[in-house]
């Protein structure tokens, strides 16, 4: 059996990681970050994880640090609990700490956190209904940037589970420009909370002269953000920016998600079709392109999964359903998932996002993504892909079973 050279390439790598490289997987301004379940057999220790990175980004900062995130949970004893603390030792040292949530999000939100939170000196916790922004909208990006230098944008919520129980991915960075962008989506999410405090609505900003044509998806690395209509001056728009990459599609695309439905799980009462993202799929796969996309079994309840089943009969698409096992401490709500969200392109363009693909993420609610032209990042984290797919946790979709309702509490 003939092994193509992109598949060859993606199992040397993940030979090399698995074989114990243990530097930091980084390129130029950009650092791999991964959260691999307890009690998984998916080594890659060459990535760091998000304990570590956390925690080394509140030791270091000095003057302030902007966090945005949907919600938030810390259990005592966790290793999630060791990095808070060091969030509460740089509030102590007198850095300033800005942590914008969202108002749905205090729902999903333990009460011994937010008072956590709120008891941290030189904290100020505000809270944005992103729903009355854009209708049902919610802050679903998972973010934090220290001193306007260095960020951390990935899947990883600010809850316990993301560090030890989710699959997640993010990345750190230090690319100067970028930084300054996802700083400047913060500051337009944290001026549209004072408006609204005061009864205000933000204006829309993404809509002025000139619009979409700012966007420039040649750059080697670059930041997308939704909704386009709250998005700061030159932050390209998600929404047009997942067709524009999956346009350019040659021979393969790999997909990681929690979920995917050509849905608007943002609407009011109802599930419109949604079918930016799905249409362009399709494209893809109709133009020869071959897409492996993954996604979690909490993807496989009605109506989502008819749509995965349609998806799955188109020529060049396969979908595999990843199943991880329950902890060994017993059931753990709302974890044992995979929640990353990445994509790359024919082994040279890598995606890592903060969006499931489904209305209500890139319309609707703030999400961000980073979007790299760069082959060793696209291959690492095509090796991360290729491992998962080819492991005892994932199965190929199967169009003519009905798959049992998933035990998960939540969506996030």
């Amino acid at each position: 059996m003939r092994i193509s050279p992109s598949r060859l390439a993606l199992a040397t790598l993940l030979a090399a990681a698995v074989g114990g490289a243990h530097a930091d997987f980084a390129i130029p301004g950009y650092e791999l970050v991964l959260t691999n379940p307890v009690e998984t057999a998916l080594p890659n220790p060459d990535l760091r994880d998000p304990v570590a990175v956390w925690s080394e980004l509140f030791d270091n900062a000095r003057k302030e640090i902007v966090i945005g995130q949907f919600y938030a949970v810390v259990k005592p004893g966790s290793a999630f609990e060791k990095v808070f603390e060091r969030l509460e030792a740089a509030g102590k040292r007198g850095v300033k700490i800005r942590f914008l949530m969202d108002k749905k999000g205090v729902n999903l939100s333990e009460a011994p956190t937010i008072e956590r939170l709120k008891a941290i000196p030189n904290l100020e916790l505000r809270i944005l209904d992103y729903s009355q922004l854009t209708g049902n909208g919610i802050i679903h990006a998972k973010y934090l940037v220290v001193d306007k230098a260095v960020a951390f944008m990935g899947s990883q919520n600010f809850d316990w589970r993301a560090f030890a129980h989710i699959h997640e991915t993010g990345l750190r960075i230090s690319d100067d420009r970028v930084v300054k962008q996802i700083q400047a989506v913060f500051e337009q999410d944290w001026r549209a909370q004072v408006l609204q405090e005061r009864g205000l609505n933000a204006p829309q900003v993404g809509t002025g002269a000139g619009g979409a044509n700012y966007a420039n998806y040649a750059q080697d690395a670059f930041l997308l953000s939704s909704p386009y209509a709250y998005n700061p001056p030159g932050v390209i728009d998600s929404e047009r920016g997942l067709p524009a990459m999956l346009a350019e599609a040659q021979s393969e695309v790999r997909v990681q998600l929690l979920d995917y439905a050509p849905l608007s799980y943002g609407a009011k009462g109802a599930r419109p079709y949604y079918a930016v993202v799905d249409n362009a799929v399709r494209e893809a796969a109709q133009r020869g392109v071959k897409i492996k996309l993954m996604v979690s079994n909490w993807n496989t309840e009605m109506p989502a999964l008819a749509y995965l089943k349609s998806l799955a009969m188109v020529p060049n698409v396969e979908i595999r359903i990843v199943t991880l096992p329950a902890a060994s401490t017993g059931f753990i709500p709302f974890a044992r998932v995979i929640h990353s969200k990445t994509m790359t392109v024919d082994g040279k363009l890598a995606w890592v996002g903060t969006s499931n693909w489904a209305g209500g993420y890139f319309d609707l609610s703030r999400n961000l993504e980073i979007v790299l032209r760069n082959e060793k990042m696209a291959q690492r984290l095509g090796a991360l892909h290729e491992q998962l797919w080819s492991s005892q946790y994932a199965a190929p979709l199967d169009v003519n079973k009905n798959y049992p309702k998933p035990n998960k509490g939540k969506e996030e």
